[in-house]
C-alpha cells in the first residue's frame, strides 16, 4: 500500500503570537498540506481560546478528508490552575455527524483514505507537572504553574493494506515510553502492517526502538521556529519503504509538520 501520512502538533491553532483563528483562518493554514492521512495533536473543539471553533473538523475540510474521528483527552479547558485531570471515561470517539456537549481538548486522525474500522486507546496520564508560565487568575501577573499530566489516548485508523495509528504521549519521558510498550502491545492486536504517527515527546532514535520499528522521518520538529529536538515522529515496520520525508514550518502551531511517503507490503 502507498500512502503519505504526516502529524502536527496544532497548538489549538495558535500562530506565532499566540493567536487562535477562525476556523476559514485554520482551513488556510492547512490548505497546501498534502497528506492521505494525518495525525493531529492538542486539538480543540468548541473552546473559548479558540473562538469555539471545531477543529478537526477544519482540519479534515482543508485536507479534503473523506472520514476523521476526533478522541477526548479533556472535557472542559486546559488550564493550570487545575491539580488533576478527570479523564472522558470510556474515552469516546467522536466522527463528522455527531457533537459534543460543551468544550473538549483532545487529538485526532484525519484520512482521505477509505477506513474499515476505528477504534480507540487510553493510555492514563503521568503524576508528573510540567512548570508552565501563565496569568494568576488574582492578579492579572505572568507566574509559573505547575501543569498537571493530561489523559493520553491513541486512535486507530484500519485501511485497506495497513493500520495507522495516531498519539500524544506524555510529557514525562519515563511515563511517555512506558505508553510507548502498551502501544506497541496494541499494535500487535491490529491489521498489519502498523504505522505510528504523532508528537510522542520522546527525541531520535528512541521510540522506534521501543516500538519496535523504524524511523520514517528523522529531523528535529521542536520548537517551530528553530528546531532542535524531534518530538514528532512517524515509525514504520522493517518491511515499509520511506520516500521523500518533509518537515516544514506552518503559520500554526509550536511543532513543525512532518509528512513521509510510504509503502508497505
Amino acid at each position: 500500500m502507498d500512502l503519505r501520512i504526516g502529524t502536527l502538533n496544532l497548538a489549538s491553532g495558535r500562530d506565532g503570537q499566540g493567536r487562535s483563528g477562525d476556523a476559514a483562518s485554520l482551513t488556510a493554514a492547512l490548505a497546501d498540506v498534502d497528506a492521505d492521512v494525518l495525525a493531529v495533536q492538542e486539538v480543540d473543539v468548541d473552546q473559548p481560546r479558540s473562538g469555539g471553533v471545531d477543529q478537526p473538523a477544519a482540519v479534515a475540510a482543508a485536507l479534503r478528508a473523506t472520514d476523521w474521528r476526533f478522541a477526548a483527552a479533556v472535557a472542559g479547558t486546559p488550564s493550570p490552575f487545575r491539580s488533576s485531570w478527570t479523564p472522558v471515561d470510556p474515552p469516546v470517539l467522536r466522527g463528522s455527524w455527531e457533537t459534543l456537549p460543551g468544550p473538549h481538548y483532545g487529538i485526532a486522525l484525519v484520512s482521505r483514505l477509505p477506513v474499515r474500522h476505528w477504534s480507540v486507546l487510553a493510555l492514563g496520564a503521568g503524576r508528573a507537572r510540567l512548570p508552565l508560565q501563565a496569568p494568576d487568575p488574582r492578579t492579572g501577573k505572568t507566574r509559573w504553574w505547575w501543569f498537571p499530566d493530561e489523559p493520553r489516548l491513541a486512535i486507530a485508523a484500519e485501511l485497506d493494506g495497513c493500520t495507522v495509528i495516531a498519539t500524544h504521549l506524555s510529557f514525562a519521558p519515563h511515563t511517555a515510553l512506558r505508553q510507548l510498550v502498551r502501544l506497541r502491545r496494541w499494535a500487535a492486536t491490529l491489521p498489519g502492517p502498523v504505522l505510528l504517527a504523532g508528537d510522542l515527546n520522546l527525541v531520535g532514535p528512541l521510540p522506534a526502538r521501543v516500538f519496535g520499528g523504524q524511523r520514517l522521518v528523522s529531523e528535529p520538529t521542536y520548537p517551530s521556529p528553530e528546531p532542535r529536538v524531534q518530538f514528532d515522529h512517524v515509525l514504520g515496520p522493517a518491511t515499509a519503504r520511506a520516500a521523500d520525508p518533509v518537515v516544514r514550518r506552518l503559520t500554526i502551531g509550536d511543532h513543525r509538520l512532518a509528512t513521509v511517503s510510504v509503502t508497505t507490503p
